[in-house]
């Protein structure tokens, strides 16, 4: 892998990792600062079952760039662009992501997977803290967004199923 400005790129990409297999298992280099120049201030792992879904989340304030990574199973990972002056915003973008694959996603998109493997653990490098305070998100089964989900049945919290609709986004925040 090549080094990679992230500051430079307003697009998710997945970022393919050499991985060294050997007759004990392998060995895989996830996150080299000198490498993807990107300033990681807080890192987070989640564990899930399958048909678990988790967001679409993003920090109204504080924006979080993401780097994540597939520790174990599989996901479908989803973004949806919310920068106003973009003009894809609103677009969604769909990434089957399995164990060992990294995905970097600007802090202008909201973010949530989806859990196909019956478990899977996805670990997120952050560039700026999480801040309960300006937590937001956008309904996983947003009409106007016409999300296709594998699961018919998803898990959900509480506040994933609560979280606002596109057009209420659109209405209230001024930017992202």
């Amino acid at each position: 892998m090549k080094n990679l400005n992230l500051d430079k790129i307003s697009s998710p990409i997945i970022i393919k990792q050499k991985i060294f297999f050997d007759k004990r298992g392998f060995f895989q280099e996830i996150f080299l600062k000198k490498k993807f120049n990107l300033k990681v201030k807080f890192t987070a792992l989640a564990k899930s079952k399958k048909n678990v879904i988790r967001g679409l989340h993003f920090q109204i304030k504080d924006k979080q760039t993401k780097f994540i990574y597939v520790v174990d199973g599989k996901i479908l990972d989803v973004v949806v662009n919310l920068k106003k002056t973009s003009r894809n915003f609103g677009k969604v973008s769909k990434f089957i992501l399995n164990e060992g694959d990294a995905l970097f996603i600007p802090s202008h998109y909201a973010h949530g997977y989806e859990c196909l493997s019956n478990k899977c653990s996805v670990l997120y490098h952050l560039e700026k803290y999480r801040n309960a305070k300006y937590e937001s998100g956008i309904k996983f089964n947003d009409n106007g967004l016409k999300i296709k989900w594998m699961t018919k049945r998803p898990i959900l919290s509480k506040r994933d199923k609560s979280h606002q609709s596109f057009e209420e986004f659109r209405k209230i925040q001024k930017t992202l």
